[in-house]
């Protein structure tokens, strides 16, 4: 079944095509003959009850500097698409917050991917406190005393923006580090969100995995491990991915993981583990899962999951999308492909 798919991306020029997860969603929909168009979340817009986005028909090759072709620019109702990827990068504020309202209005017609009702309620970084124990000793809080008191009880820590992506801003303060009160005024001066803080896993040295997800079933994993010198592992900062399989202990961490996914309509979603010793007493799952992203990332309607939460008549037509989703990209190899 061929679909209408729009991609609703940051630009799409300056992006690296051997690790822009959106850009192999798009050329693999390409691929499966899906149509294709594309619009920055700046050109989404609401008038008279129609959810509308200006932007252009989309043709991808995966040639560098020369990885797309934009058609002529025209307007679109979104209600008229079959699905809608909502791919654009933090930060999340409140422009992305209005985003997500304006998105939830197409549903239970179109589908969006991941649903903007739980990208806007489940942030990445929150709902992964629902497993405490498959996740590192963790702190949110804006508090300097806090933070501090989090720090000297596990003294190797990790500190970024609750809110942030793709590495900026993450900081490992060790046991002699003097520069916590430093950072404190340096993000606190930024904004008013809270910091994230957790103790530092060392093995994280030797990489930390990415599996990918689709519709709560893993597909796919990649390594990425940290250049030299480097305490994150993201490849946009120098870490190298390395292809790599998975272990028994990633499936039962898919398994406890995967039913939550799936119940908020994660049908995409990328969760990090620290690669280590399979030893059960370590705590596997990194600090976020990647809806979005990131990211990031999300529940279908209820109605063809047995709920209440929009039409009948749109569920079935969105039952029909997500299977066609699901199974299309969920046969990628993501390992290959990332």
């Amino acid at each position: 079944m061929a679909l209408k798919v729009a991609l609703q991306m940051d630009p799409i020029g300056p992006i690296n095509i051997d690790a822009d997860s959106t850009f192999r969603i798009g050329l693999e929909a390409q691929a499966r003959g899906h149509e294709l168009f594309y619009y920055t979340p700046d050109r989404l817009s609401y008038r008279e009850g129609r959810i509308l986005a200006r932007g252009w028909p989309l043709t991808l090759r995966r040639e560098k500097g020369n990885h797309y072709t934009l058609g002529e620019e025209t307007e679109v109702d979104l209600a008229e698409w079959d699905v809608v990827w909502l791919r654009q990068d933090p930060p999340f504020d409140m422009s992305y917050i209005t985003n997500t309202h304006l998105l939830e209005r197409l549903t239970p017609g179109t589908l969006v991917v991941n649903d903007p009702f739980w990208v806007r309620n489940c942030p990445e970084k929150l709902l992964v406190l629902d497993f405490p124990h498959l996740t590192p000793p963790t702190l949110i809080a804006r508090d300097l005393a806090t933070i501090r008191s989090f720090k000297a009880e596990h003294g190797d820590i990790i500190l970024k923006p609750l809110y942030g992506n793709g590495g900026a801003g993450v900081f490992r303060l060790d046991p002699s580090d003097r520069n916590l009160a430093s950072l404190h005024e340096l993000f606190t001066g930024i904004n008013r969100e809270p910091l994230i803080a957790q103790k530092y896993v060392p093995a994280v040295v030797k990489g930390d995995k990415r599996i990918i997800l689709v519709d709560g079933e893993p597909v796919g994993a990649i390594n990425r491990v940290p250049a030299e010198g480097e305490t994150r592992s993201n490849m946009h900062v120098g870490g190298r991915p390395e292809k790599v399989g998975l272990t028994a202990r990633d499936q039962e961490i898919c398994a406890a993981i995967g039913p939550l996914l799936r119940e908020k309509g994660q049908i995409f979603v990328g969760n990090r583990r620290d690669r280590r010793l399979a030893d059960r007493d370590q705590r596997d799952l990194a600090y976020r899962y990647s809806g979005t992203g990131t990211l990031r990332r999300h529940q279908y309607r209820r109605a063809h999951l047995g709920g209440d939460r929009g039409a009948a008549g749109g569920g079935l037509k969105r039952s029909g999308q997500r299977q066609a989703v699901a199974d299309g990209f969920g046969h990628m190899r993501f390992a290959d492909r990332l």
